[in-house]
């Protein structure tokens, strides 16, 4: 059964009331469930039931207002239904593991929950082949089982400048697969050559140099940078990789980017070996 329209309707109703109170009886009316069935399908389509979505949806609209303005964050918390700043602090810092005051002071690009759409086709990317040399990173290990939440801690905390002495320079996302305990394990940091600075609490990875494919996302606003990273992965495992020819080895990728530089670009580098 196509539930596309039903939900269709829901999600433009609550993005059009995320500042007003919104029930689940009036969610079920409009989409002309039972409020039971309504919440099945809801969560079966869109990935969340209705109150995680608008909670979502709720800090995400918050953390955007409160990024582009002068406002006090309890009167934009206050306005999207939280009834006091305790409430939207805490509720800011399940989510995304710091302060919104050490994200509105560091500026950094939260992972934000964009308005539920149904699969839109025609995203692609082509990306560069080519060899690299190998490098040396300083990193620290990621402690977080969503990494995102990791470089929030990462901004907002200062520590590429920390491991680096104080120069602006390159921040690496690093990932392999840990065999052992069947998990990712992904790490942040710096080319070593510039870890001049503070590096207790990290460890030095080493990448080989060969074949790989690089992807650089298309420029972004601040506020959809990760949602679009996240975007050009899904690409890269779901589409490019399928298709393109190459097998993925099995060694480190990685992502590096200037969060200093405002560009809200990155690129993406995936190893590669003959078929």
């Amino acid at each position: 059964m196509d539930y596309r329209e039903h939900i269709e309707k829901v999600i433009d109703y609550i993005e059009e009331n995320l500042q007003c109170e919104i029930s689940l009886v009036d969610c079920a009316r409009i989409s002309g469930y039972s409020p039971y069935h309504f919440l099945r399908v809801f969560r079966a389509v869109v990935g969340l039931t209705p109150a995680d979505y608008i909670r979502k949806r709720r800090i995400s609209e918050i953390s955007r207002e409160i990024m582009q303005g002068n406002q006090w964050i309890s009167s934009v918390a206050f306005r999207y239904g939280f009834n006091s700043k305790e409430n939207f602090v805490r509720a800011f810092k399940m989510e995304h593991h710091i302060l919104p005051t050490e994200y509105k002071a560091a500026q950094n690009s939260l992972k934000l929950y964009e308005r539920f759409r149904f699969e839109e086709k025609g995203f692609s990317l082509t990306p560069q082949i080519r060899e690299i040399r190998p490098l040396s990173l300083t990193v620290y290990k990621c402690d977080e089982d969503f990494v995102p939440n990791f470089w929030n801690k990462y901004n907002v905390r200062g520590l590429s400048q920390k491991l680096s002495g104080g120069r602006e320079v390159r921040d690496y996302g690093v990932s392999s697969w840990n065999c052992e305990e069947n998990k990712l394990d992904y790490y942040i940091g710096i080319k070593s050559e510039y870890a001049a600075g503070d590096i207790r609490g990290t460890l030095e990875i080493s990448i080989a140099g060969g074949l790989y494919a690089i992807f650089s996302t298309p420029a972004a606003t601040q506020d959809l940078f990760v949602t679009l990273i996240h975007k050009t992965w899904d690409y890269i495992n779901g589409c490019w990789l399928p298709s393109c020819g190459y097998k993925r080895k099995n060694a480190f990728e990685f992502e590096c980017y200037y969060e200093k530089s405002r560009l809200f670009s990155e690129d993406i580098y995936i190893p590669l070996e003959e078929n």
